[in-house]
């Protein structure tokens, strides 16, 4: 019988209330379950050398349930000669079957790649389709894992079923996007919809994720750490995995995070009410920390315990104007447990609304973004002022109503 612990408790009753949690991350192991899986995240790594074995032996130290990658899986030209150099001597203990000649596989298969431009540079990149076996056509492909649902995506110009958002591919995406059950879906590729790095945005992986019921996209092609928000959908740029690194340019508008000092992996921790995804360098310092949930948003990475200036920091609400629902957002950093009061006046300057609600569970030293969703119920359109205040601090915003 499933045991209920007190933290889970606080957690169904702050689904049950509307509040808002900064979750703890769950607990990791290698058993998948329904109800939990945690996978690393590695892009733009295939070349053998100390980079990629720092990197590699970091995530075999998390014990994940499985590895996905963002692409570039075998430099520099994607050739058969090169594979189990700079692939199987890392992570051959979760290929299966696993045929190279640097130890034994795994039971089951437990690494689920994506196709990037240098694995195509081999004729119909069929050394990465010889070497590894996965499910569907094998170029691009889903399934599903504990909460999650991966769909894994080829967006390499090559692909025989088209990169645009109205190719057979994209189709297919929709479609099994639109049938999942599953709480949390997870899209993954190498070419970036948007990033500030060298190769920057390609417009034409710009697909409707968020419309067609993507919860996050992941891509590489840049060799950076990148976290952007985009019509309230989270994209993260990940291509640190051991090759090089590129410089950023001007940032692209929703960018949130970017970090380009060294190499280091993703590691993902699902459960059925949040998804927390952390960046760690490869000497296992943590970089970046950002969930989502039904009850959370944002975690940013904490704050150094020597810098005890507080910050209460408005943002734009989006979406604005809107239509019932947006997402009232402010930057916050702090050291003291204290409520958050949100107070909504319409344009006459009555209280329309007012919501308390537990950004932390205990006291804490955090600095991030925090996102309070709002749902206007049956009040009639017009322009409408909030006030947020956190201990002392208060500040305001406004935001338009469109039915």
């Amino acid at each position: 019988m499933k045991r209920i612990s007190a933290q889970i408790s606080t957690w169904v009753r702050a689904l049950l209330t509307g509040t808002l949690l900064l979750l703890p991350i769950p607990g990791r192991g290698g058993v998948i379950s329904g109800d939990s899986l945690t996978f690393a995240v590695i892009g733009d790594y295939g070349s053998a050398g100390g980079n990629l074995k720092a990197v590699a032996d970091m995530i075999d130290g998390w014990k994940v349930d499985l590895i996905i990658t963002t692409g570039d899986n075998n430099y520099p030209d994607g050739e058969a000669s090169t594979m189990d150099d700079n692939v199987g001597q890392y992570f051959h203990a979760y290929i299966a079957p696993y045929t190279g000649s640097y130890g034994g596989g795994a039971d089951s298969n437990r690494f689920f790649p994506s196709l990037g431009n240098h694995d195509w540079r081999a004729k119909n990149a069929q050394p990465y389709l010889d070497y590894f076996t996965l499910p569907g056509n094998e170029r691009y492909y889903d399934f599903v894992r504990g909460p999650v649902h991966f769909f894994a995506i080829d967006s390499d110009g090559n692909e025989p079923d088209g990169n645009a958002s109205t190719s057979d591919q994209a189709l297919w995406l929709r479609d099994q996007l639109r049938a999942s059950k599953a709480p949390w879906k997870v899209v993954y590729m190498h070419h970036a919809p948007y990033s500030s790095a060298r190769h920057g945005s390609n417009e034409t992986l710009q697909w409707p994720f968020r419309e067609w019921g993507a919860s996050l996209v992941l891509a590489g092609h840049d060799h950076s750490y990148e976290r952007i928000m985009v019509d309230s959908l989270l994209y993260v740029v990940n291509g640190l995995g051991g090759r090089s690194i590129y410089d950023f340019n001007t940032p692209v508008s929703g960018s949130q995070f970017r970090y380009n000092d060294s190499y280091g992996a993703m590691r993902v921790s699902a459960t059925q009410d949040s998804l927390t995804l952390e960046f760690y360098r490869m000497d296992g310092a943590l970089i970046d920390r950002y969930a989502l949930g039904q009850a959370v948003t944002g975690i940013s990475t904490p704050s150094q315990k020597g810098d005890r200036e507080e910050i209460l920091l408005p943002l734009p609400n989006h979406p604005n104007p809107f239509n019932a629902y947006t997402n009232i957002n402010f930057r916050l950093v702090t050291q003291f447990d204290s409520p958050i009061i949100l107070k909504v006046y319409n344009a006459l300057g009555r209280k329309v609304d007012e919501k308390r609600t537990t950004l932390f569970p205990g006291p804490a030293f955090y600095s991030g973004i925090v996102s309070i969703p709002w749902n206007s119920g049956t009040l009639p359109s017009g322009a409408y002022f909030y006030s947020i205040q956190y201990g002392a601090k208060i500040v305001y915003g406004r935001m338009l109503l469109i039915k």
